[in-house]
């Protein structure tokens, strides 16, 4: 086999291959082989029929094109190899010439990581914002706790803004009730915003027994997003009492013995939650910063492969779970569907670019994964999914899916590297020391650009079983 790269632009290449008819031999042989059990050929056994009946009843060039098609694969991993390319995807084959008994010619343009150079990112300075944790700050956990631990009494009164009241529902569309559009016995916090738009006015005021109707947009059901008239009907007002912040509530909500030490604690739980997000910004920015350093040419069937499957996921997953279309979405974030089109573009380049960049700081830095570090991403990707480490690490072998997460892990190392490298102060001036909040919040910006480049995974993963 004899081949030969022609680069068409920095992110695209075609390849030249010839092989020998006697190159093809196996493939020929297992062509015959698979003719012979799918016919029958009176006065044979199957799969006993002679390469030469097969040639005279059934054509040669279904022969030939049967071997072709099982040759092309090996021959162009080959040539890929040889060429020491690393591809993108599945190539687009066109046979130029098939000489029956002297030579098949063919070409395959396929998609190619750039070549990247990695600048000196030692300069790179980012501002991040200063973790403060004000008394009020404080004061406001302690009361959300304290709210957790409210306890309801019925009152003789008319319902208020806070109060917790029994409700019955009924909801008509067009002079109709519909058929899941009653519910009764449903308790609800005048306020909280959880039920239909309307229904905090509409239950204020109300004492048990008494009754409004209000207009709203159906959020689920049957009639979802339809205009409906819903009637609701208070059967018991209740009132929220809060415990006295004192402390015999921090020994009830906590392990603590004093408020004191309750507020010490929420301070402390604060800070640390501040610190995790100012390393997390500090990685988003010095980022931004990285990715402005470096010239990426983007692959554009890759990118149009990425825009595409993002906007699938949108549309038949995310949307689909909160009940929303693609047009009911641009609507309630006020964008036309060219806006929406040139921002799901943006973020695909965004992705596609971190993911070149960072795989090439982890060449370029001779960075592993060990076997740890692999188990602890795992597990984070495991709860973050909702699944068990099982249930993940099951799905994650099933789809092949591990070298995918191994690349995430080593991406999230080449960031590291960089932040460590770069310069961080705060709003206040003062140097930011991120090493102690590496370990944890290292890969969260890393992994979560790989998810967004998923679709490039897959066409690797592809390309290298092909």
């Amino acid at each position: 086999m004899k081949s030969a790269v022609e680069t068409l632009n920095p992110t695209r290449v075609r390849l030249s291959i010839e092989v020998p008819f006697e190159e093809l031999k196996d493939s020929l042989d297992a062509a015959y082989k698979k003719i012979n059990q799918q016919v029958t050929v009176k006065g044979f056994r199957k799969g006993k029929i002679p390469n030469r009946v097969i040639d005279q009843r059934f054509g040669r060039g279904a022969v030939l094109e049967e071997a072709v098609n099982d040759a092309l694969p090996k021959f162009y991993t080959e040539a890929v190899n040889e060429g020491e390319l690393n591809v993108l995807g599945q190539p687009e084959v066109d046979i130029t010439e098939l000489k029956d008994g002297e030579l098949l010619s063919f070409t395959a343009e396929v998609d190619i990581r750039p070549t990247i150079e990695i600048p000196d990112y030692s300069g790179i300075e980012v501002e991040v914002d200063a973790v403060e944790v004000t008394d009020e700050d404080v004061d406001k956990a302690v009361e959300e706790l304290r709210a957790r631990f409210a306890s309801t009494n019925p009152v003789e009164r008319s319902a208020a803004e806070g109060d917790v009241v029994t409700i019955d529902l009924e909801a008509k569309v067009d002079g109709e009730v519909l058929e899941d559009g009653v519910a009764e016995g449903v308790s609800y916090t005048i306020g909280s915003g959880e039920l239909l738009d309307g229904i905090d006015e509409a239950a204020t005021g109300l004492e048990a027994g008494g009754e409004a109707t209000f207009t709203s947009s159906l959020k689920g059901g049957s009639a979802e997003g339809k205009e409906a008239e819903v009637t609701v009907k208070v059967t018991q007002v209740a009132a929220r009492e809060l415990p006295e912040l004192d402390d015999d509530f921090a020994q009830m909500a906590s392990e603590f013995d004093t408020l004191d030490e309750l507020k010490a604690d929420s301070r402390k739980r604060l800070e640390n939650m501040k610190q995790y997000e100012q390393a997390t910004q500090a990685q988003e920015r010095v980022l931004e910063k990285l990715l402005e350093l470096v010239e990426v040419p983007i692959p554009e069937k890759l990118l149009e492969d990425e825009v595409r499957t993002r906007k699938h996921n949108l549309e038949n997953h995310q949307l689909a779970q909160m009940g929303l279309d693609i047009e009911k979405y641009l609507e309630i974030q006020g964008k036309t569907a060219e806006e929406f089109d040139a921002e799901l573009r943006e973020q695909a380049v965004k992705g596609i670019k971190t993911q070149f960049v960072l795989d090439e700081l982890v060449n370029k830095e001779k960075l592993n994964v060990n076997q740890e570090e692999l188990t602890e991403h795992l597990m984070r990707r495991a709860q973050s999914s909702g699944m068990s480490p099982d249930q993940f690490a099951q799905a994650v072998v099933e789809g092949g899916q591990v070298p995918m997460l191994v690349g995430e892990v080593a991406r999230g190392k080449a960031l590291a590297v960089v932040v460590e490298a770069a310069k961080v102060t705060d709003t206040n001036g003062e140097a930011v020391e991120l090493e102690d909040e590496e370990d944890e919040t290292a890969e969260a910006p890393a992994a979560d650009e790989a998810a967004e480049a998923s679709d490039e995974a897959s066409d690797e993963k592809k390309t290298t079983e092909a």
